[in-house]
């Protein structure tokens, strides 16, 4: 019989007691007939063996014992490993949390940093925009647009014809003219242009000046003073015959404009 089966079945734990059990009843019986039944050697060998039987039971009950606590160990500590592992496991898990949430912080403040930089960017790059994009503009009934710098280009030549600098004036609706040749300020400047060369009696540069704004713009608003003003220079160059020639294409052309009532008066003084 083994240890196990010592403590896992009473029944038998206690039949394999009874010998011991009826040994310790004589005893205590021969000691209290002053060992009527046995005699002194009868009784010493009756107490080794009952001594004997007793720490075989005893020790037969430490075995037991022991294997029982050695079949428990070995039946939980499986158990203590894998829940030791599972906490591991756990505890690993939480760190990568704690890993991923601070990488998740980070990427999130970079982005906002980028974001940041991308609208300051943007800005900056828009104000530096905004003064080169085309403005609209309205001259004289007309619209269009123009550059920036186009603009300010034909007003510095305007600045320079109000100030009665003719020669800067030329000169700058000159240069506007040869930079901005498909601008919608181009019929005014050479209309200004020929003004300013009248003004300094360069009558032939101001009559190809009026004659290029006609080609370009005829129903331009400034078109029917511009041949009034060729009439005008043939008038200064002593040319009545193309003057009265220019005349009547004026009131031809344009009858209902007020260089056409110009036109007429002056037709009548020529005759």
């Amino acid at each position: 019989m083994s240890a196990t089966d010592l403590w896992t079945r009473p029944g038998r734990f206690r039949a394999a007691c009874r010998p011991l059990v009826l040994a310790l009843g004589l005893w205590a019986a021969a000691g209290s007939g002053h060992a009527a039944l046995f005699g002194d050697d009868e009784a010493r060998r009756a107490i080794i063996d009952l001594r004997a039987r007793v720490e075989a039971n005893r020790q037969a009950a430490e075995a037991a014992d022991r294997q029982l606590t050695q079949e428990l160990d070995n039946g939980i500590s499986p158990l203590r490993r894998s829940l030791l592992d599972l906490v591991n496991q756990i505890e690993g898990l939480r760190r990568e949390v704690a890993e991923l949430r601070g990488q998740n912080e980070r990427l999130a403040r970079d982005l906002a940093e980028l974001q940041r930089q991308q609208r300051d960017v943007t800005g900056a790059i828009d104000q530096r925009l905004r003064p080169l994009e085309p403005v609209q503009v309205t001259l004289e009934g007309q619209e269009f647009t123009a550059k920036p710098e186009e603009k300010a280009a034909f007003e510095a030549a305007m600045t320079a014809l109000r100030a009665a600098d003719f020669a800067g004036a030329v000169q700058q609706h000159g240069q506007f003219l040869t930079r901005y040749p498909n601008s919608g300020y181009v019929p005014v400047a050479l209309y200004w242009q020929g003004n300013a060369q009248y003004a300094l009696r360069s009558y032939k540069p101001a009559i190809d000046s009026y004659q290029r704004l006609l080609s370009l713009a005829p129903k331009h608003p400034r078109a029917p003073e511009a041949l009034l003003a060729i009439a005008n220079c043939h008038l200064e160059l002593k040319d009545a015959r193309s003057a009265k020639a220019t005349l009547q294409n004026v009131v031809k052309t344009y009858p209902d404009s007020e260089a056409a009532v110009a036109a007429k008066d002056r037709l009548a003084r020529l005759r």
